[in-house]
């Protein structure tokens, strides 16, 4: 069972792996959480404590991670257990993990993509957008459908396999969210008083953080989001490291992977605060920002129902990018564990999210009522994954390579694509050992205390 099962797929090209990975990064994370979290975490200081844990965390997680994949050549499960079997029970974190998070995040999918038809139909959202969104969400059964219509889409790509499917179709939709990006945020910070918002994103005001709690928020804030965007913990890039060629650069990959990622979640602040500034609406308007203040915005701008017909369209692409990653974690674990066919296990485990979903979509409306630690059925989804399973797989995987592995090992993965990696030895040793540990288990006790 811990042996590598035969044509299980690869990555034909380094662009591939690239495309995919950050594909599978950049995702909701970068256009539906960054803005709203960058707005109430005092815009400018948040950013650059962003970019400071992306490279303190997120570049050393992600090379161990896709170190470990590529080593084993097997899903996030078999690669802990061929490693050390006594360690199995993380990359069962990881898994289930992306299981869960894929039966909620499909639900919002669903929404983006009735966004995109809404859009199509002229973006009558009537006087109150808020409201649209809020009676649409509640149906017992269109969010529900579309939910279906999001995950079946997945399903397609992930049973067509890594490089006709996943691959392929990353080549085509990543980079068309970058030129789709690129033209909304050029809209938006064209627009007349743009100019505040982009001095709100990009100048730290530290008027903003009017005390160390505040300042402590704002760098929590920025660890988790580099987690959440970056799809740590969630047992992916494990997965798309074990489709790596041998001889590939895991060093330079992973740079690439992660500028591409940071830059997508500026982008999309770019396209999104200076058009809410512009037009007065609240940038910390929070997880609704997207779905009930951006169709005012759009209402308000010189071709709105286009700009938020290209937007919609945006967010489909990052949503579905990562679903499919998220999708692929779970299906590559039956596939090399019990020798399912692709399909098979495609199938089998898109059907059960789905169905999990159903009920997180059905919980903002029929059964609201059913609370679970006094959320419901999705908010309990989203606290579940969010604030436990991803910091705790992610820790550790930390201790798991710092301390059990070792960074020797790690080192010798990581020399193969790039020979004076060997530098980054101490380096890595120290933040994987001791920094990366403790500033998740900081995410985690804070994620758990009360609001």
């Amino acid at each position: 069972m811990s042996q590598t099962p035969k044509n299980r797929g690869q990555f034909t090209s380094s662009l591939g792996f690239i495309l995919a990975s950050a594909g599978s990064a950049i995702g909701l994370g970068n256009l539906w959480k960054f803005p709203y979290i960058a707005a109430n975490s005092g815009g400018g200081i948040f950013l650059v404590f962003y970019i400071l844990f992306v490279l303190l965390l997120g570049v050393p997680i992600m090379m161990a991670e896709m170190s470990i994949g590529r080593r084993t050549q097997l899903n996030a499960i078999g690669a802990y257990r061929k490693l050390n079997k006594k360690w199995t029970f993380v990359g069962v974190l990881g898994v289930l993990c992306a299981f869960v998070i894929l039966s909620y995040y499909s639900v919002v999918g669903g929404w983006v993509t009735k966004y995109i038809v809404a859009f199509a139909s002229g973006g009558n959202f009537g006087s109150d957008p808020a409201a649209y969104f809020n009676n649409f969400v509640a149906s017992p059964v269109e969010p529900v459908v579309w939910h279906l219509v999001f995950m079946a889409f997945c399903a397609i790509v992930v049973v067509m396999g890594v490089v006709k499917g996943i691959e392929k179709m990353s080549k085509i939709l990543l980079p068309a969210l970058f030129v789709i990006v690129v033209v909304v945020a050029v809209r938006s910070v064209t627009l007349p008083g743009a100019g505040e918002g982009l001095k709100f994103l990009f100048v730290p005001d530290f008027s903003a953080v009017s005390s160390i709690g505040d300042l402590g928020n704002a760098m929590v804030q920025a660890m988790g989001q580099v987690f959440f965007s970056l799809s740590l913990g969630m047992g992916i890039t494990i997965t798309y490291g074990s489709y790596l060629k041998k001889e590939s650069n895991i060093v330079k990959d992973t740079g690439i992977v992660v500028g591409l990622d940071s830059l997508a979640a500026i982008l999309s602040g770019c396209a999104i605060l200076p058009a809410v500034f512009a037009l007065g609406f609240e940038p910390t308007a929070g997880p609704g920002l997207i779905f009930s203040i951006l169709p005012a915005v759009f209402a308000d701008m010189p071709f709105g129902a286009f700009f938020g017909f290209l937007f919609f369209i945006l967010v489909f692409i990052a949503a579905a990018t990562s679903a499919i990653s998220l999708l692929e974690v779970v299906a590559a674990y039956f596939i090399d564990n019990f020798h399912w066919s692709r399909k098979k296990a495609t199938i089998i485990m898109a059907s059960l999210m789905a169905l999990l979903g159903v009920f997180a979509s059905l919980s903002m409306g029929p059964l609201s009522n059913v609370l679970i630690g006094g959320m419901n059925i999705f908010d309990a989804l989203s606290f579940f994954t969010d604030k436990l399973l991803m910091p705790i797989s992610a820790m550790l995987m930390c201790v798991f390579v710092g301390h059990v592995w070792g960074t020797d090992a790690l080192m010798q993965e990581l020399v193969i694509g790039s020979p004076s990696a060997i530098k980054l030895k101490k380096v890595l040793s120290v933040i994987l050992k001791y920094i990366a540990p403790i500033l998740i288990l900081v995410i985690l006790i804070t994620g758990l205390l009360p609001a």
